[in-house]
């Protein structure tokens, strides 16, 4: 029955209907939306953050790669993490 039996019946699903289709559309609106909010930051910044988090490289790897100091980078990262929360709020936008 799972967790929360209470919920078994607010779904138009009989309980012997298998798994959920999964559902891509929020994750794609999700990928459009923080696109979109990193085409309106800085360079230096929107680099940082597509190099460390979204293609998961090493902060030494990419300050190498950009020929700047780690410390260099990580402050790109935190003051590009702060535009892009400040981007989102302008667009009204809550992931």
């Amino acid at each position: 029955m799972g967790a929360r039996p209470w919920l078994c019946g607010l779904t138009d699903q009989p309980d012997d209907a298998g798994p959920p289709v999964a559902d891509h559309s929020d994750h794609l609106v999700h990928e459009w939306v923080v696109a979109e909010a990193l085409e309106r930051i800085g360079d230096d910044h929107r680099t940082a953050l597509r190099e460390t988090y979204l293609r998961d490289r090493s902060y030494a790897e990419v300050a190498d790669e950009l020929g700047i100091p780690v410390g260099t980078l990580r402050s790109r990262v935190f003051y590009g993490l702060k535009a892009l929360r400040a981007v989102l709020d302008e667009m009204e936008v809550t992931l």
